[in-house]
């Protein structure tokens, strides 16, 4: 009898040191590009001496950056996959470095705008580009699971470590010295990056659509703006307006890919088993992070009386357990656990966490550092894994494409998280505030707060007690509504994730690699 069985495919090749060594030299750019997210934050005063920019250009110089990251991402993940993934990290490692330079010795607001953007669109090369880089780089499923798990929590903790580090180097130096610190990882990048990186692309990627990059900007930048704005100044005509716009581009987006013939994205991607469940969980766990943040910030500052520095420094206790989370769920896939239920038990986590921040009352300093770090250790289990299974779902030629799909999905379910869970929150305090308190302290904390230092004695101080509990309250409904969410998507996970499981060989034949 003849024998017909088929000889079994080669084992995927292990990374060895240089590819470890390549994902150290890879973290240096994610680190700083999130940690550009929040480094202004205690340089702001200083900057506003020096440069006297207006209220609208102040506004600017904080988020020109997160939204010209935001709006290219998609286009730079296309690109990369058809120039190389390694030329675009690098020529955006040029880019940011110059942009670094420039800001750092800006003389005017408007220059610090520009540069300001300019790193933002540096940024968007620096993201897709490392994480398409890990793809290739770590054939290996469980390799892989663990590389992409030490990319998500650098990634998480750069945002934390961001605003310390503007604080000290502020307290010592001056405001450009947030921006200096770019340029030496920027230049070993440089050095090492085409020592250390392999080049990989698309062979075949077809005719690059410039229509696209247009449309996707217009379909990202209005809800973006639109829902970042929401939590300050409520259901605003004007954002309310901004979101339905790009709504309407993102249809238009969409419509142009399932048309075109060599589309931006390709809808290919939204066929790979996982790719889509993976995506929309990334993006639901974008909104329970950046939905806690929006309150625990200022719980530090305006109710416990932290100064800027020491609530930043707080805040990076919770820290300690973001870095264990995503290396423990990447054993525990890799010795056999489901991933649909290690997903789930991160949501489980972080909706914990939530309940724990929901128990805080005004003076609850340890309670809520437990809560942020149980909320994030759970966020980061899941955003390493459906990273994980949104990589290896996604053909290998479109690996610049998915991260950039992936990142864009965040930058959405950030925005989203602090527009509803920040909604959420402000109704809270309003309904809480005494009605004969004064207009502006009905707003919001911060006014509340202005306003008691001006009055005084008890009348003062009884305006900023009543304010605090308020504040409080929105928070504690917030949390429950996050908790409520994250819950839900726990649900979702365990049944849309159930029996999905990386594929144990690696296809190369559809990808370009060279040393």
């Amino acid at each position: 009898m003849t024998n017909t069985t088929s000889p079994a495919p080669p084992a995927p090749a292990r990374a060895g040191r240089r590819e470890w060594t390549a994902l150290c030299v890879l973290m240096l750019p994610l680190l700083l590009v999130s940690m550009d997210v929040s480094v202004l934050y205690f340089a702001i005063p200083e900057i506003s001496a020096d440069l006297e920019p207006t209220g609208t250009q102040q506004l600017w110089i904080f988020d020109i950056y997160g939204f010209v990251l935001a709006g290219l991402l998609m286009t730079m993940g296309s690109l990369g996959d058809r120039i190389g993934r390694r030329r675009l990290l690098l020529i955006g490692a040029g880019a940011f470095g110059a942009a670094s330079l420039l800001a750092a010795y800006a003389h005017s607001a408007e220059t610090l705008i520009a540069a300001r953007a300019v790193l933002g669109i540096g940024g968007a090369t620096l993201m897709p580009s490392t994480m398409a880089l890990v793809r290739t780089m770590f054939t290996d499923p469980a390799q892989r699971a663990k590389a992409i798990g030490l990319w998500s929590g650098v990634m998480t903790a750069g945002i934390a470590l961001g605003s310390v580090m503007s604080g000290v180097l502020v307290e010592y130096f001056w405001w450009g010295s947030v921006f200096l610190v770019n340029l030496p990882a920027m230049a070993l990048l440089l050095i090492l990056g085409p020592l250390l990186l392999p080049e990989s692309r698309n062979p075949a990627p077809g005719r690059f659509d410039r229509l696209s990059i247009p449309l996707s900007m217009a379909a990202v930048l209005p809800v973006v703006y639109g829902l970042k704005e929401l939590p300050s100044e409520g259901w605003n005509v004007r954002y309310v307006v901004s979101i339905t716009v790009g709504l309407l581009f993102a249809a238009l987006f969409v419509h142009r890919q399932r048309t075109a013939a060599s589309p931006m994205i390709s809808p290919a991607l939204f066929r790979g088993h996982g790719f889509t469940p993976a995506l929309v969980l990334n993006t639901v766990s974008a909104f329970g992070m950046m939905g806690s943040a929006y309150f625990t910030t200022q719980y530090l500052q305006s109710v416990l009386g932290k100064s800027a520095l020491e609530a930043a420094l707080w805040s990076l206790l919770p820290s300690v357990l973001i870095g264990a989370a995503a290396p423990v769920a990447a054993q525990l896939v890799q010795r056999g656990a489901e991933r649909a239920y290690v997903v789930t038990g991160g949501f489980v986590i972080a909706a914990a966490g939530y309940g724990l921040l929901a128990l805080a009352g005004t003076d609850s300093l340890w309670l809520v550092l437990a809560a942020c770090g149980v909320l994030a250790a759970g966020i980061v289990i899941v955003m390493s894994q459906v990273t994980d299974l949104a990589l290896s779902s996604a053909p290998v030629e479109k690996a610049g494409s998915a991260s950039s799909l992936l990142e864009t999905g965040t930058e959405f379910g950030g925005a989203l998280g602090m527009a509803a869970l920040g909604s959420i929150g402000t109704a809270v305090y309003r309904h809480e505030m005494p009605a004969d308190a004064p207009a502006l302290a009905q707003e919001t904390l911060g006014g509340a707060l202005a306003v008691a230092a001006e009055l005084p004695g008890r009348a003062g101080d009884a305006l900023a007690t009543a304010a605090r509990e308020a504040f409080t309250s929105g928070m504690q409904g917030a949390a429950i509504a996050g908790a409520l969410i994250l819950t839900a998507a726990a649900a979702l996970a365990a049944k849309g994730l159930r029996g999905i499981r990386v594929r144990k060989q690696e296809e190369t034949e559809g990808v370009e690699i060279a040393a």
